[in-house]
């Protein structure tokens, strides 16, 4: 992600490239078209100082991307702009050359990519150099000709003017997106963090709550045998099973949630194809004869660096979300295609869909619209944290009467470059 002055300096200079060429085209205009005589050489080389200065920018930041870009750099930058604007100015006219309201410009975007010192130093540095023209150059002859002065003056109000708001603007909408990178990187460190906690919570709980659950399942088989041996009524021992068929259930569901929690904590990687993530899912899956995959061939050939366990568990969950959403027999569509730069996995269902507040917490732990038993609520959220790991992201359209889809996205190649199969070599075939 880049700093705030990265992107600030990346807008200056290609600010400069259009100011160059503005500059060009200004002299040319007024020396060939106006008629007026200027020393060329001396203006050429000074535009030439601000290219060269430009052009050396480029491999520096080329080389510094990542890191961050010392504010002073702007300045500096900023401020050699300032002085050659007023070279070109001293060899133009001075003082009487319409175009000093340039200086605003300068002055303008200090303000917006500078902090306050180097804003107001920018602001000194200008006042000082605009004062100068007054002692440094005389006025030049097309000061006595004030309509040209005037005309002179609009143009260069109209060119500060479009310089202002596009730099302006190209810089504010630069910053909201990394703004809103920085958002919802704090989400997904926070997801992250949740899902660490649940893990150690869930592990915690198992352990702790094994060793009385196991006592409870001992004594309730133990009781079963004696109300059995005893002939009592049948419905005390089916009271008895109950109890040892809920310990069983809540030992079930305390591994299920450890395991979930931390699927992806510690697991090694291995080398798959993307197909086969898809098959190992819906092998065993009930329902899973209604599931319709589409699977791109290149999801045959190519393998990941992935975790195997995790990302199938992931895919599982949602692929059995849609099944119990859909009526029953209907269609549940699965689609696996190879972006330029990711694996895209699409799962579409036939149920109802989700009401808009119902869509807006999807995601978050534990909530969920499942009948009690049937789900905990976790697997959109163990989706989002595995998929945020691999920089890659989870959207959900949902509305009701519609359906559901859900699309996962993660990046092509993983850690390493991906490795090509041939397709004999591929050790899963899903039928399209």
């Amino acid at each position: 992600m880049r700093d705030a002055q990265a992107i600030n300096l990346s807008w200056l200079m290609r600010l400069r490239w259009g100011a160059l060429l503005g500059q060009v085209a200004v002299i040319l205009g007024v020396h060939l078209g106006l008629g007026l005589s200027l020393r060329l050489g001396p203006l050429f080389a000074t535009v030439a100082v601000g290219a060269v200065s430009n052009a050396l920018l480029v491999p520096w930041m080329r080389r510094r991307r990542g890191r961050p870009v010392p504010e002073a750099l702007t300045w500096a930058v900023m401020a050699l702009d300032v002085g050659l604007l007023t070279v070109l100015l001293e060899l133009s006219g001075g003082a009487s050359n319409p175009f000093s309201a340039l200086y605003l410009v300068h002055i303008a975007l200090a303000a917006v990519v500078l902090r306050a010192g180097g804003s107001w130093a920018l602001t000194v540095l200008a006042i000082g150099c605009f004062g100068e023209l007054f002692v440094g150059a005389p006025a030049h002859h097309h000061i006595h000709d004030m309509r040209m002065h005037l005309e002179g003056m609009w143009a260069a109000f109209a060119l500060a003017a479009a310089f202002i708001v596009y730099f302006v603007q190209r810089v504010t909408r630069a910053l909201a997106a990394r703004e809103a990178e920085l958002v919802e990187a704090r989400a997904a460190a926070a997801r992250h963090d949740k899902l660490t906690a649940l893990a150690t919570l869930a592990a915690g709980a198992a352990h702790e709550l094994s060793t009385p659950l196991s006592t409870i399942a001992v004594v309730a088989r133990e009781l079963e045998r004696q109300l059995a041996r005893a002939g009592q009524d049948p419905s005390s021992l089916e009271d008895a099973r109950l109890i040892r068929e809920q310990v069983a259930r809540c030992r079930d569901i305390l591994a299920r949630m450890a395991s979930d929690a931390g699927a992806s904590q510690g697991e090694s990687l291995v080398w798959l194809a993307p197909a086969d993530l898809v098959a190992r899912a819906l092998e065993g899956l009930p329902g899973g004869e209604r599931v319709r995959p589409e699977v791109d061939a290149r999801a045959r050939q190519e393998r990941e660096l992935v975790s195997a366990h995790a990302f199938t568990q992931v895919i599982r969950g949602v692929v059995k979300n849609a099944l119990q959403a859909s009526p029953a027999e209907a269609p549940v569509r699965l689609g696996l295609v190879r972006e330029p730069q990711a694996w895209r996995l699409t799962v579409e269902d036939a149920g109802p869909g989700m009401a808009p507040e119902v869509l807006a917490r999807a995601g978050e732990p534990f909530f969920t619209t499942k009948a009690p038993g049937e789900g905990m609520g976790l697997g959109l959220f163990l989706t989002r944290a595995l998929l945020d790991q691999l920089g890659g992201q989870l959207v959900l359209d949902s509305g009701p009467g519609r359906g559901t889809r859900v699309v996962l996205t993660w990046p092509a190649g993983g850690p390493r470059q991906s490795a090509t199969l041939s397709p004999e070599g591929s050790r899963v075939q899903v039928a399209s």
